[in-house]
């Protein structure tokens, strides 16, 4: 599902080239749901930007859904982005002046599918995620956990195999947290896909079956986080910090 082997990455800082990414490597075989944890700084956000073809690697291999994205042209990345991986940001990204259904089928409009198609996939979705009372409201007149559940919507438009998502609870409260977090995995058990979090969150990681912990750019431990609460997970994350 997911490869990244001696993946480097750095970036032009002034006069001087700032390393993210240091020989990173990890492996993800079978559909679930994962965290990211790491430090400020420690290239989870760069991580996430390769893995969604955002960006291209200095060096390394990195493999998503079966593809090879560190030698894809950049139309090729651009249709990868559209149907092959769903992305959920901390800010919601919808379109102020569209409605909830419309924000949800507009990858699809721009991807050529008939409205038709796009009418019944997104109304799916949205009962799906509780939200079909509030198909017709834009943004403004929704709540934020409603507004997430129609941006982790519009991620699903095409069933992509993978879903990566980058602090999506930033701008929620806990209660909405801690519902966004339980949605996310029934999405991976019940759909058998691969849902990627990065995460500051020890009660997020809670929520998934395992952890990588980053450290300076490298990959500092995998943690089985499965059966453990928000402290369990705080003590081995810095476990792998302080051996790092």
């Amino acid at each position: 599902m997911i490869v990244c082997e001696d993946v480097s990455k750095s970036y032009e800082l002034g006069d001087r080239r700032v390393p993210a990414l240091r020989g990173f490597s990890m492996r993800i075989d079978q559909p679930g749901y994962y965290a990211i944890m790491g430090r400020s700084g420690s290239g989870k956000s760069t991580l996430l930007h390769l893995l969604a073809s955002l960006d291209k690697p200095d060096s390394g291999v990195i493999r998503v859904a079966g593809e090879d994205l560190h030698t894809m042209t950049e139309r090729a990345a651009t249709a990868f982005r559209r149907t092959r991986i769903g992305i959920v940001f901390q800010q919601f990204n919808l379109i102020p002046t569209l409605t909830a259904r419309e924000n949800v089928e507009l990858p699809g409009l721009l991807a050529g599918r008939s409205k038709a198609e796009l009418r019944e996939r997104s109304m799916q979705l949205l009962e799906e995620l509780g939200l079909p009372d509030r198909a017709d409201h834009r943004p403004e007149a929704m709540s934020g956990g409603e507004q997430q559940r129609v941006a982790i919507a519009r991620a699903l438009l095409f069933e992509p195999p993978v879903v990566l998502a980058d602090e999506p609870t930033g701008n929620l409260d806990s209660a909405s947290s801690e519902r966004l977090w339980a949605l996310l995995a029934g999405i991976a058990d019940d759909r058998k896909l691969t849902v990627l979090m990065v995460t500051h969150e020890p009660a997020a990681a809670a929520h998934c079956g395992r952890m990588f912990v980053m450290s300076d750019g490298r990959l500092a431990g995998e943690v089985e986080t499965e059966g453990l609460d928000a402290a369990g997970v705080a003590s081995r994350y810095q476990e792998c910090i302080r051996a790092a």
